[in-house]
């Protein structure tokens, strides 16, 4: 059965940090491509960052470019989310999203989100 339990959002002023923490199990997490997406209130769920084991490739929103970074342990199967500068436009349900597309077939998971709210 894979999970994946994010974990760290909360409630921070603006200017502020915070760091998500993505925890997976069940998968072979150095196979996937991992991803960080958000859904603000009222609005569709959109991406944020990607980060691509394969070759340590990162990709992001232009909205959170130099803001947030995003990195993966490999040793604690976890993905993170560095949050710096925050803006109250970040708020946000923060979702983790891990994918795959192998000769098995392809694969998509999500977390069950974590809020955060950013404070004027």
């Amino acid at each position: 059965q894979v999970q994946l339990v994010e974990s760290g959002g909360g409630l921070v002023q603006t200017g502020g940090s915070l760091r998500l923490s993505c925890t997976a199990s069940g998968l072979t997490f150095n196979q996937y491509t991992m991803a960080w997406f958000r859904q603000p209130p009222g609005k569709d769920r959109e991406f944020v960052a990607s980060h691509i084991h394969k070759d340590g490739s990162t990709y992001y929103a232009d909205s959170v470019k130099g803001r947030f970074t995003i990195s993966r342990d490999i040793a604690k199967n976890t993905v993170y989310l560095q949050m710096n500068n925050l803006k109250p436009e970040d708020t946000a349900v923060y979702y983790c999203n891990g994918h795959v597309i192998s000769i098995a077939g392809s694969y998509d998971y999500w977390g069950q989100g974590t809020q955060v709210t950013v404070s004027s």
